[in-house]
């Protein structure tokens, strides 16, 4: 058994928010079969892209006034969700989605895929999808 605490965990920034790898590939505790990992969207990482990827579940661990925004495509993202801390959302493979919130909002999320390779924007770029 591997034991991580968040707060050890290098923190990655990315388009639109921090990452921190927890379970993975190039992560804290290596897997070939699963990943989990930490996101923080806010202010100081900047507006995140709209975006699609592998089936994914994230749970919010802590958000003030942010929602999800998804869609069947990346220029027609019209069903807004907001969340806060304790919500579950399960994205389908290829469910186009965007993390906002508003001025002095944040969200703080996990983020769980059960598999390693093409979870994330920076992944797939350039790959037909």
């Amino acid at each position: 058994m591997r034991v991580l605490q968040r707060d050890e965990l290098a923190r990655e920034p990315l388009p639109g928010r921090v990452l921190q790898r927890a379970v993975g590939k190039n992560s804290a505790s290596a897997s070939q079969k699963m990943t989990v990992s930490f996101c923080r969207y806010s202010k100081e990482s900047g507006p995140m892209e709209p975006h699609h990827h592998a089936e994914e579940t994230v749970y919010i661990i802590d958000a003030k006034d942010g929602w999800i925004r998804k869609g069947p495509s990346k220029d027609n993202l019209d069903e807004t969700v907001p969340v806060q801390a304790g919500t579950i959302l399960h994205f389908d493979e290829l469910e186009w989605h965007i993390f906002e919130y508003g001025e002095g909002g944040f969200i703080d999320a996990a983020c769980i895929y059960g598999q390693v390779d093409n979870i994330r924007p920076e992944d797939i770029i350039g790959k037909k999808g």
